[in-house]
């Protein structure tokens, strides 16, 4: 009997492993061609550099300097920055509110939430890049709202299930010794929300981050642009593409949303379960 688990327990590994290496196998190769001459990524991309095919750092620096990317890094950081905190606030003050307060409003503003997050974007898009135009969101500032609207649903599932989850014991204690109801959220409940917190600011960090679609529509890309934006203006006129440029910039956006994932990850998986106590 040991002996047959042994045996799956190896094949299993096994089998996770070649996965994971098929998973990992695009980022490496495109790490490998970010220190490659341009003429050569696209005659060798399998092949690793050296000598006559080694670009050093040089697809980098053309990144950085020609297309501009620091700049689309800062507006990307403080796009993401600023919307995740905007969502956490607002939707765990909202979650907190619609558990505790029973209501047949509370009931189908919790269902709209839900709701939203089955609707695909592509059938707002086109309204919501009209009406961001005529009401002034087309600035980093005015997409974080925007954010906010599209990162509502999950957070406030999410924080709902966890707020249910808290002896209301807790919060009947603080009110008894003078605690005003906004005093008892900030003093009381959000530390209890901690995992919660940190595992949906990760899924959110990572959603926007990546973001490519909403920017594109939203913002004016005469002054402002996030990565993924800043990666397709690599493509030039009739096709041609900086392929070094692309290459190096693709690992310079991968790079800060790794390390905050595998930094956060053990979180997520708390989070997540502590959110799902009581549904």
């Amino acid at each position: 009997m040991k002996t047959k688990k042994g045996i799956f327990s190896w094949i299993g590994t096994g089998v996770f492993t070649i996965i994971g290496i098929v998973y990992i196998l695009p980022i490496l190769i495109v790490l490998m061609n970010s220190f490659k001459k341009k003429v050569y990524i696209n005659k060798e991309p399998f092949r690793i550099p050296s000598g006559k095919t080694f670009a050093s750092i040089e697809n980098y620096i053309s990144a950085i300097d020609k297309y501009e990317l620091l700049s689309a890094v800062g507006w990307t950081v403080f796009i993401t920055v600023g919307s995740v905190l905007v969502i956490l606030v607002c939707t765990s003050m909202c979650a907190w509110y619609i558990t505790r307060v029973t209501t047949k409003f509370t009931k189908l503003f919790y269902l709209l939430c839900v709701f939203s997050m089955v609707v695909p974007f592509q059938m707002v898009m086109f309204t919501l890049s009209l009406v961001a135009d005529r009401t002034g969101l087309r600035t980093p500032w005015g997409i974080i709202i925007i954010y906010l609207g599209f990162g509502a649903g999950l957070a406030v599932f999410m924080f709902c299930g966890f707020v249910k989850s808290i002896p209301l014991e807790i919060e009947e204690a603080a009110m008894i010794d003078g605690c005003t109801p906004l005093r008892t959220f900030f003093s009381v409940v959000l530390p209890i929300m901690k995992p919660t917190y940190i595992s949906v600011g990760i899924l959110e960090t990572m959603w926007i981050w990546n973001d490519f679609l909403l920017p594109y529509l939203v913002l004016d890309l005469n002054k402002y642009k996030t990565i993924s934006i800043a990666i397709q203006y690599m493509k030039g006129s009739y096709g041609r593409v900086d392929m070094g440029a692309v290459m190096a910039a693709l690992i310079l956006a991968v790079i800060p949303v790794v390390i905050f994932y595998l930094s956060c990850q053990k979180h997520i998986i708390k989070g997540v379960a502590a959110g799902a106590v009581k549904g």
